[in-house]
């Protein structure tokens, strides 16, 4: 799927003010609505995101969400399915009010939620700052595109060094790093370590499985600086 240009530019702003990427944190687990779960609630269309659960004391249960709720915007934006509604969600900041319009019992009703900060959300990696050698060699900053609300798999590209070696092959803000040397990553220390791993078999490269905020995926050869 494609991520929205918005979303990108909301934790790479983040990223260069704070530091770190802080996502709005509604406090529920939530499904695709199938055509099956559609058809037994009822419902005209297969889209929307199923409460299974509004975790007690979260934002969602404070403002009354339950459990087989169907959420079908946020502030007026239509959610066609559960990883929509994930990747809004993250998009916003903690403190941020939001209209959530759903159906219960096939009646819609609408809540205002405040986000809170989700659980675990970590420092990110600056480059020159505590970036690992590895990421800084390429000209990247990274973090994992889960926490940057960029997807489920693989590390989000939150900054790149424009004279750096992964900026000259194309590797641009809001991409996100599937695998590299052939080996899947979800972290910034699994690009690190496929990046040592290459240097230390005498490679000149590093092949990166690379997916673009439009969601075309094709590889890369990254040159591997000398520089550290």
């Amino acid at each position: 799927f494609a991520i929205p240009a918005e979303t990108v530019q909301t934790v790479v702003d983040q990223l260069r003010t704070d530091g770190k990427v802080v996502r709005g944190y509604l406090g529920v687990q939530v499904q695709p609505v199938t055509e099956d779960i559609a058809e037994g609630l009822g419902l005209d269309k297969a889209k929307g995101a199923l409460v299974n659960d509004a975790e007690s004391g979260t934002p969602a249960a404070k403002a009354g969400l339950k459990s087989g709720d169907v959420i079908e915007s946020v502030n007026g934006v239509p959610v066609n399915n559960a990883r929509d509604l994930s990747r809004m969600i993250a998009g916003l900041k903690p403190g941020t009010e939001v209209k959530l319009a759903y159906l219960r019992g096939g009646k819609s009703e609408v809540a205002t939620v405040e986000l809170g900060t989700l659980p675990g959300d970590s420092k990110v990696a600056r480059r020159g700052d505590d970036a690992p050698s590895g990421q800084a060699r390429l000209g990247l900053s990274l973090a994992p595109a889960n926490d940057a609300g960029l997807g489920d798999e693989g590390v989000a590209v939150m900054n790149v060094d424009p004279d750096g070696p992964a900026a000259a092959k194309g590797i641009a803000q809001g991409d996100v790093i599937l695998d590299v040397g052939g080996t899947s990553v979800s972290k910034p220390s699994d690009v690190q370590a496929q990046i040592r791993a290459a240097e230390s078999s005498g490679r000149k490269a590093v092949l990166m499985r690379v997916k673009s905020a439009r969601g075309q995926t094709r590889f890369i050869a990254v040159p591997l600086s000398k520089e550290g």
